[in-house]
């Protein structure tokens, strides 16, 4: 059962926003776009935090989890999804400075 790409398809149709406009922002092909929904098989860390970003939402809402006190104040869930996203970013910048660092390593390798 595909529960987070229904929740994304039902939030997408609530916003007027079409799959297409989705696959653009998202730099996926319409027809690719179409399978996310149909498949949450096929979503990743990157794409969840694209999507959320695109239809404003909290991530958490994605899973059908909602922070009760930001709920009844009406808080903006803004902020969960910036520090989700911050660490995301800080993850990435990691792995890319250790994969630079495999690639000097291996150019050393290759000259000698």
């Amino acid at each position: 059962m595909n529960v987070i790409g229904q929740r994304i398809k039902k939030l997408r149709e609530e916003r007027n926003i079409t799959q297409e406009a989705m696959a653009i922002q998202l730099d996926v092909t319409q027809s690719n776009y179409g399978r996310l929904e149909k498949d949450d098989r096929r979503l990743n860390v990157v794409k969840l935090l694209k999507i959320v970003r695109i239809l404003d939402v909290n991530i958490m809402s994605l899973f059908g989890e909602v922070a009760p006190n930001m709920a009844a104040n009406g808080e903006s869930f803004s902020a969960s999804n910036k520090e989700v996203y911050d660490i995301l970013v800080e993850s990435l910048r990691s792995e890319v400075q250790h994969l630079k660092d495999e690639v000097s390593f291996l150019r050393v390798i290759v000259r000698s």
